[in-house]
């Protein structure tokens, strides 16, 4: 899982790279998901008068069921809320580790997919939570859309097909994620047009639809939960899910050539890279240079692997650990960018100097909601692998997170392969484990603002400090610069795509609301 850049690019946005559609014109309301069944439930809520929270909270649960490998109501994520007057919100439903955690308990474990991996879901919270504070229409009409879907089932696309056979192919170990998800019959393959129901799920999603939260984490699908767990020595317990809480939080805020920037707070470290990045990039003629110029792409990297080298440093749950002023700072940026050396990459080790080092999945999904009103949300949520842990509970037809995947699993043992033991973000019972995840909101004068497509299809790239290599897709550089990215001393490797980034931008002239689709994967924009 990596940084997801969403609702903001304008700047840096290249011509097209995919071919045509081009965004969805609307001068009302807009969703844009991966999934078309789930952005239709979203629009639907947004025609009946529901506000874009609602419009989140109802997609979220389509998405749980018409996206597995990464819509959920058993994993965690940040939703952040931008109102048509007053501040940001970000509601924080990051999953957390049960009380029975240790520090050291992954030090000789490997295998990420088993039932102590789970970490208590926070996801039905999180839209609980967003729903009271900015909700209109009743809970139980923007959950039984998703009932339906579970229980009448819905047509897969390609993707979707495509995904589900990979899954149970390489899944012989998982008997009930292959009853849930293998075909009837068991012995065809899933292929485009084919329906798909799942029924455990209908009677879980309408148990959350008729008795509300509370029926996830202390009714019986709460119970069948704790059997899975006992099943497989999981350490959920009871009190785990009882005691589970979302957050509001204050959202990261910084400023890019006049726009505001928000971000996710930790326990995402989306927010505090993000704006970090961009005070970095403001120190560079980027217009000038030009977008896809080596010397651009070169501080990019460099200014990724600063702010992931801070993150390993600084960075873990706000409730554990203090987060430092001065990531975010300008002045701290200036710095930062004189150390950036334009004949040269920085050797990740060389900012390694006081983490001792030892010897030597674009499994998230983003959507995005505006409603007549102006109101914006950017949600980011995941089971962290695809498809999770893929243990489904029993019974509940409900895949669980392996989410306690993302704590730093051998304290004090950080090496140039991109494991990370450094002290923030290491295994505590109720803490929560880091994220980097970034739902985004780009405004200026108080209003959301975003030219869309163009940065949606624009080609994208990653450093994360270790391992020290820069990630871009394969269709992002022609061979001159990539050859000049290797002379400076880049470690360049190709990937087919990166993120899952489905993105609003409202004219702030016109206010017509622009919606573009990803379709590195498959997506819907819809409006009315």
């Amino acid at each position: 899982m990596r940084c997801f850049l969403v609702m903001l690019v304008a700047s840096l946005a290249a011509p097209p790279l995919l071919s045509q559609p081009r965004a969805v014109q609307t001068p009302r309301g807009m969703v844009v998901s991966v999934s078309p069944p789930a952005t239709e439930v979203g629009i639907a809520v947004l025609k009946k008068g529901g506000t874009a929270v609602d419009a989140t909270v109802a997609t979220a649960f389509a998405l749980a069921v018409t996206y597995p490998a990464a819509g959920n109501i058993g994993g965690g994520g940040f939703m952040l809320v931008h109102p048509p007057s007053g501040k940001p919100l970000v509601f924080d439903y990051r999953e957390m580790a049960p009380a029975a955690a240790t520090r050291t308990m992954f030090t000789e474990q490997k295998n990420s997919q088993r039932h102590n991996v789970v970490g208590v879901p926070g996801t039905v919270r999180g839209m609980e939570l967003a729903h009271r504070k900015f909700g209109k229409l009743p809970w139980k009409d923007l959950v039984l859309p998703a009932v339906e879907l579970a229980e009448k089932g819905f047509v897969l696309d390609q993707h979707m097909a495509d995904s589900l056979n990979e899954l149970l192919r390489t899944s012989k170990d998982f008997a009930e994620l292959a009853r849930v998800f293998g075909k009837p019959g068991g012995k065809e393959s899933w292929r485009l047009g084919d329906r798909l129901t799942q029924p455990d799920l209908a009677k879980t999603l309408r148990q959350i639809a008729e008795g509300g939260p509370e029926a996830f984490y202390a009714g019986t699908i709460a119970d069948l939960l704790i059997a899975e767990m006992n099943r497989g020595k999981g350490l959920i317990t009871k009190a785990d899910l009882a005691n589970y809480a979302a957050r509001e939080r204050e959202p990261i805020h910084g400023t890019y050539r006049g726009y505001d920037v928000y971000g996710p707070p930790p326990p995402s470290s989306g927010g505090v890279a993000l704006v970090q990045m961009l005070n970095v990039l403001e120190n560079f003629d980027l217009k000038a240079q030009g977008r896809f110029s080596t010397t651009t792409l070169h501080q990019m990297a460099e200014s990724m692997r600063r702010a992931f080298h801070d993150r390993a440093k600084h960075l873990g749950d706000p409730e554990f650990v203090k987060l430092p002023p001065h990531l975010t700072s300008k002045d701290y940026a200036k710095e930062l960018a004189k150390g950036i050396d334009a004949a040269r990459a920085t050797p990740s080790v060389e900012l390694a100097k006081e983490i001792p080092l030892t010897g030597e999945s674009d499994d998230t999904t983003h959507f995005s909601v505006v409603d007549a009103d102006g109101m914006a949300v950017s949600n980011t949520y995941t089971l962290e692998a695809s498809f999770g842990s893929k243990i489904v509970v029993r019974g509940a037809g409900f895949l669980l997170n392996n989410e306690m995947g993302d704590f730093n699993w051998k304290p004090g043992v950080t090496d140039r392969k991109g494991r990370i033991g450094t002290e923030p973000n290491v295994v505590a019972p109720g803490k929560r484990m880091l994220s980097s995840m970034t739902p985004t909101i780009l405004a200026k004068g108080g209003r959301v603002v975003l030219d869309v497509q163009h940065a949606v299809d624009a080609p994208r790239m990653h450093q994360q400090w270790f391992p020290d290599e820069l990630l871009l897709e394969q269709f992002s550089s022609n061979a001159d610069v990539m050859k000049d990215l290797e002379k400076l001393g880049h470690k360049i490797r190709m990937q087919k795509k990166q993120g899952d980034g489905h993105s609003i931008w409202i004219d702030p002239k016109t206010g017509t609301r622009h919606g573009a689709a990803d379709r590195r994967l498959i997506g819907k924009a819809l409006g009315y």
